[in-house]
């Protein structure tokens, strides 16, 4: 579904390798978790491989199609939901995802189902007609969610899907991954929701300093799930044993701090009226 060969990618004007020699392949039918501090290199590599940035050694085939040789035939196979919600605002939500399925040549009566179902889905459907300019961060964040599901992709790139969104948004687009998936399709997707992600993916890799340091099962495998927060602390660096001391007394623990005593638990302290001075006993008038 996706494979990357030995990616390599240098900013212009910097001596700094952003990607260093990262390779890995997903399986059909899976959900993959990307892992990374912010600088990592997360949204470089989902930028190479989406072909957004070039790069400067390595290779990425989708679907059997290299990103580089046959980009359109790539591309066809992919949806992608960026991290900062890129539209074109001047346009309504129902003419941007017209506009996005033209340019995936999704058939009209195909796109028009689609479409109905997915606004229905994330609750867009009174906001349709309206310009994207007018949009909760939320709603863009739907709108572009539903643009990158309109062909019906093989592989769905999501980097941070989550942020923005109500409680309801996010549960609808978790089941939407695990229904994608289900379907024989691949999920790759980007957090820095740690719990999010041991509940929802099947495996995870993570990058440090522009190096994928480690790739492992969650699926079926407990001591992962329940290791992945201090394994993501001691790769990255910033590991601190008293987060992690007696992790499961805390999680049993409740950990809310007392509330401080209201004025009526208190025999001091005197009404007050609206003035704030304090009110006087009627046995002193």
């Amino acid at each position: 579904m996706l494979k990357v060969t030995n990616l390599k990618k240098i900013y212009p004007k910097s001596d700094r390798v952003a990607v260093d020699n990262i390779s890995f392949e997903l399986k059909p039918g899976e959900i993959f978790g990307f892992l990374g501090q912010n600088g990592a290199g997360k949204s470089t590599t989902i930028k190479c491989l989406t072909g957004i940035l070039p790069f400067d050694s390595g290779t990425i085939e989708i679907c059997g199609y290299d990103i580089v040789k046959e980009p359109i035939k790539a591309k066809m196979n992919m949806g992608y939901v960026p991290d900062n919600h890129s539209v074109y605002e001047k346009l309504t939500g129902r003419e941007y995802v017209n506009f996005v399925a033209d340019l995936y040549k999704v058939p009209s009566e195909l796109r028009k189902e689609r479409m109905d179902r997915y606004a229905k889905l994330f609750r867009l459907e009174s906001a349709m007609n309206r310009q994207i300019r007018g949009y909760s961060h939320g709603m863009k964040q739907k709108i572009c969610i539903i643009a990158a599901l309109i062909h019906e992709p093989k592989l769905w790139v999501l980097d941070e899907p989550m942020m923005g969104l109500d409680p309801q948004s996010t549960a609808e687009i978790i089941a939407h991954m695990r229904e994608h998936c289900a379907k024989g399709n691949t999920v790759f997707f980007s957090s820095h929701n740690l719990d999010l992600v041991k509940k929802l993916c099947h495996r995870v890799a993570i990058v440090n300093d522009g190096h994928l340091v480690d790739l492992f099962d969650l699926a079926g495998n407990e001591a992962n799930k329940a290791n992945l927060e201090e394994k993501f602390f001691r790769i990255t660096g910033t590991y601190d044993k008293r987060l992690f001391e007696d992790y499961a007394a805390q999680e049993s623990e409740d950990m809310r701090p007392q509330l401080p005593a209201s004025d009526e638990d208190d025999p001091k302290s005197a009404p007050c009226v609206a003035d704030g001075s304090a009110k006087q006993d009627p046995a002193e008038e």
